[in-house]
């Protein structure tokens, strides 16, 4: 997933990250496995992943009602929301 923090939001948005949108994910069953923060450059600032015991799973949770809260609620203090489901590999991908 990838997504850039609206200005003057970064306070409420790491609050909301570290009470809510982690947690959230894992009630969900998808573990969190990385979080970068892009300081330098044209990217995305924040580019974070999670994976499931299988695709199933994650299909299920990115169909919930809780995904689609947890989103709107990321949206608040977002813009750009981009994701993907990718096979893992046990590396960082591209």
């Amino acid at each position: 997933m990838t997504w850039d923090i609206l200005p003057g939001r970064e306070q409420e948005y790491f609050e909301f990250v570290v009470r809510e949108f982690v947690p959230g994910m894992q009630r969900l069953g998808i573990q969190p496995t990385e979080a970068w923060y892009t300081t330098f450059g044209r990217r995305p600032q924040i580019l974070t992943g999670g994976v499931t015991a299988d695709l199933q799973t994650m299909r299920s949770a990115l169909a919930s009602p809780d995904w689609q809260a947890l989103r709107d609620r990321l949206g608040e203090y977002v813009a750009n929301f981009e994701w993907k489901i990718i096979r893992p590999t046990g590396g960082f991908q591209m």
